[in-house]
C-alpha cells in the first residue's frame, strides 16, 4: 500500500477545547478558536490517539505475564522520581473496555496501542506463549473494531522480557533479532486477521538515546560526558543497538510479506522521531552541521530502510564502528516499509563541533559532531509547545501578550 494511503494523527482538539474553557477567563487572554471540520479532510485521513504498554496497562504480572526490564528498572530506588512505578498505571488492563468507549466518544477511528513482549512470550524464545496475554490483546483488537476503530499495533515500544536481557544483553546482541522475529511471528499469527496496520519497533533512535546514550531508560549504559552509568558505551553502544533494531525489522517485515501479507492485507511500517533542524550561524559549517544532524538522527533508521545502508555522513564519520550489512541484509533492508510513521516534536538549532568548540557532547561521534540548542543568543527558535496546548497559549499570553488560535475540531 502506498505511503499516502496511510495517513495518521493523534490528536488532543477536545482536551484542549476543555483546558481552553477553563483559562479562558483569565483577564486578558484572548484565545481565538477556529473549528475545523472533518468533512475538509480526505475521506482515508484518520483521526487517532496513541498509548504504549508500560505506559498504560498496569496488569503487573497478572494472568502469566513475565518480569519485562521496565518492571525491574523502575523496582530499583532511585530511578524514578519518587520511586514510582508502572505497576498500576492507567489500569487498562482492567479497564480497556472503558478506554474504548472513551476514544470512541471522541469521535477518533483510530488507536495505536503496543503489545506488551513480556505478556505475549514471557521468556522469550524460551519459554512458551502466554494464552492470557494472547487473550488480553484480541480483547482489545475485537472491541476496537466493534466500535469502528481501527487498531495500529505497534510490535515493540522500549518493554522487553527481562530474561533476554539477563541471558545476552537483549538489543546489544544479534541473538535479539530472532527473539523478535518469534515475536512478530506470534502477532501476526493471532492478530493479523484483523490487523491491518503494524509498526514493527517505535523510534530505535530514541531508545539508543535514552537507553546507551544517557542511560536514563533500561539497561541504563552510558558513559561520560552523557551520563556516570556503571557500564556502557556512548559512542559504540547506539550503533550496536539500531543496527539489531533495524534487522529485526527487516528480516519482519520480510517474514510478513512472505507469509501474511496477500492473505491479511495489512500493511506494515516503523516510526522513527526526528527533529528539524536550522543552522544557529549563517555559517557553512553549520549548513553542514544541519546535514549531519538530520543524517544522525531520521536518517540513521530511515536510510537502511529505504537506500540499504546508513547514510553517508554516518560512514564518513564512524567508519568502522558503525556496522555493516551484508548483502543478503541490504537486499530484505531496502524497501523494507510500506509506510513510516513520523515523531516530530520540535526544530532546533544546529552548530558545527568540528571547526568550533562544543559543550555537552556535541564532539562526539553519536551526536555527529554537532550540538544542537533550541535556543539563539537567548531567544527561543519558536513558541514553546506542550501536549496541553491550551496552556501554552495562556503562557504565551503571560510572557508576550500575544493572543492563540485554537484549532476544535467538529466531527
Amino acid at each position: 500500500m502506498p505511503v499516502n494511503d496511510i495517513i495518521h494523527v493523534s490528536l488532543m482538539f477536545f482536551v484542549v477545547y476543555l483546558l481552553v474553557s477553563s483559562t479562558s477567563n483569565a483577564e486578558g487572554f484572548e484565545i481565538e478558536s477556529q473549528d475545523v471540520r472533518r468533512f475538509e479532510f480526505p475521506d482515508n485521513f484518520l483521526f487517532g490517539t496513541a498509548v504504549s504498554s508500560y505506559q498504560v496497562e498496569g496488569g503487573y504480572l497478572e494472568d502469566g505475564k513475565g518480569l519485562s526490564n521496565w518492571d525491574v528498572f523502575t523496582h530499583i530506588p532511585g530511578n524514578i522520581k519518587n520511586n514510582e512505578n508502572g505497576d498500576d498505571a492507567d489500569d487498562d488492563y482492567h479497564l480497556f473496555l472503558e478506554d474504548a468507549e472513551i476514544a470512541q466518544s471522541l469521535g477518533v477511528n483510530a488507536y495505536r496501542f503496543s503489545i506488551s513482549w513480556a505478556r505475549i512470550l514471557p521468556r522469550g524464545r524460551f519459554g512458551e506463549v502466554n494464552p492470557g496475554g494472547i487473550k488480553f490483546y484480541n480483547k482489545i483488537i475485537d472491541n476496537l473494531l466493534l466500535r469502528g476503530i481501527e487498531p495500529f499495533l505497534t510490535i515493540h515500544h522500549f518493554d522487553l522480557p527481562q530474561e533476554l536481557e539477563d541471558r545476552y544483553g537483549a538489543w546489544l546482541s544479534p541473538l535479539m533479532q530472532d527473539d523478535f522475529l518469534l515475536l512478530a511471528e506470534t502477532c501476526f499469527k493471532s492478530f493479523g486477521d484483523r490487523v491491518k496496520y503494524w509498526t514493527t519497533i517505535n523510534e530505535p533512535n530514541v531508545f539508543a538515546e535514552m537507553s546507551y546514550v544517557r542511560g536514563l531508560y533500561p539497561p541504563a549504559h552510558c558513559s561520560p560526558p552523557f551520563g556516570n552509568c556503571s557500564v556502557g558505551n556512548a559512542d559504540i553502544e547506539p550503533l550496536i543497538v539500531v543496527h539489531n533494531m533495524l534487522l529485526a525489522h527487516g528480516k519482519a517485515v520480510k517474514l510478513y510479506r512472505e507469509r501474511f501479507q496477500s492473505k491479511q492485507g495489512g500493511s506494515i511500517g516503523l516510526v522513527v522521531q526526528s527533529h528539524m533542524y536550522e543552522p544557529l550561524r549563517d555559517v557553512e559549517s553549520d549548513r553542514q552541521a544541519v546535514n549531519r544532524a538530520l543524517a544522525f538522527t531520521g536518517g540513521w533508521v530511515l536510510d537502511p530502510l529505504v537506500f540499504g545502508d546508513y547514510p553517508p555522513e554516518m560512514r564518513q564519520y564512524h567508519r568502522s564502528e558503525l556496522p555493516r550489512f551484508s548483502s543478503e541484509e541490504t537486499e530484505y533492508m531496502k524497501g523494507s516499509i510500506d509506510f513510516i510513521g513520523l515523531n516530530h516534536y520540535s526544530t532546533l538549532y544546529a552548530k558545527d563541533c568540528i571547526h568550533s568548540p562544543c559543550v555537552l557532547g556535541g564532539d562526539h561521534f553519536i551526536r555527529g559532531f554537532t550540538f544542537t540548542t533550541g535556543e539563539r543568543d537567548g531567544t527561543l527558535i519558536g513558541e514553546p509547545v506542550i501536549p496541553f496546548l491550551a496552556l501554552a497559549c495562556l503562557l504565551s499570553y503571560i510572557a508576550l501578550g500575544s493572543p492563540c488560535t485554537i484549532y476544535n475540531l467538529v466531527i
